[in-house]
């Protein structure tokens, strides 16, 4: 059956994850975050992209995204592939792809989920067990968002920007967001629907979109018909290092 294609619509945020082939290293110095960084600052200028949250783990990207149209986004990751895998395989004597076929990516509604999801993305690091502290962790848009280091890669969306009147504002009412853990239901809606593809957020969004593009952008329903749908998807565990 043939794959189909991944949903993408312009002017909408959309959450992406690229993973490493087999769970290897992706990253394995400080240069080697720093390169990817570059690259994917120019390829988001280039292909109109904005960013609005990111993480580099070991194994994995992810990135919080708006497209200005519908081809930008693969542009700027096949982009930024084409830069860094071939800097990746000369300085570590490799050969062969090093991500696990296309990234995968899931639009989000902005108006219940943009922040939720930037939460969801600048804490893998500590859900990985690889700091305590995001701060800690500085291959993220964690310490941009709380006013520590402003970073010119990210673009803000105009839900963080509605978090207050000034900068001082906005970082500390992120900052108390922050230190709101998400729950498990969260976790397992934002991790569940980004490896499936599925769009993230209320029922009305998804709705919305289905109207909008004629296709299903959410599970369908189980078992019997008049029965309620099951509960939301366990966490996907290959999302969190």
């Amino acid at each position: 059956m043939a794959r189909q294609p991944r949903l993408v619509i312009p002017a909408q945020p959309h959450h992406i994850v690229q993973l490493a082939v087999d769970g290897q290293a992706a990253f394995r110095d400080d240069d080697d975050h720093r390169a990817f960084l570059n690259w994917l600052r120019d390829a988001a200028k280039l292909y109109k992209v904005a960013i609005h949250a990111y993480v580099l783990l070991p194994s994995q990207v992810q990135i919080l995204a708006t497209p200005s149209d519908a081809e930008g986004m693969a542009r700027m990751m096949q982009w930024v592939g084409r830069h860094y895998v071939p800097y990746f395989n000369k300085k570590y004597h490799r050969a062969g792809t090093l991500w696990q076929g296309r990234f995968k990516a899931s639009v989000v509604d902005p108006a219940t989920y943009l922040l939720l999801c930037t939460r969801y993305i600048e804490f893998a690091p500590v859900r990985a067990a690889l700091t305590l502290n995001p701060l800690d962790y500085p291959w993220s848009s964690y310490a941009h968002h709380i006013g520590v280091k402003p970073d010119a890669l990210i673009m803000d969306h105009a839900a963080y920007w509605s978090l207050g009147n000034t900068p001082f504002e906005r970082d500390a009412a992120y900052r108390a967001l922050a230190e709101q853990a998400l729950t498990t239901t969260e976790l397992a809606h934002l991790g569940g629907s980004v490896s499936k593809g599925w769009a993230i957020g209320s029922d009305a969004f998804k709705s919305e979109l289905e109207k909008q593009t004629n296709r299903q952008v959410r599970p369908g329903k189980r078992g019997r018909p008049g029965k309620a749908a099951p509960g939301i998807p366990a966490d996907n565990h290959v999302l969190r290092s």
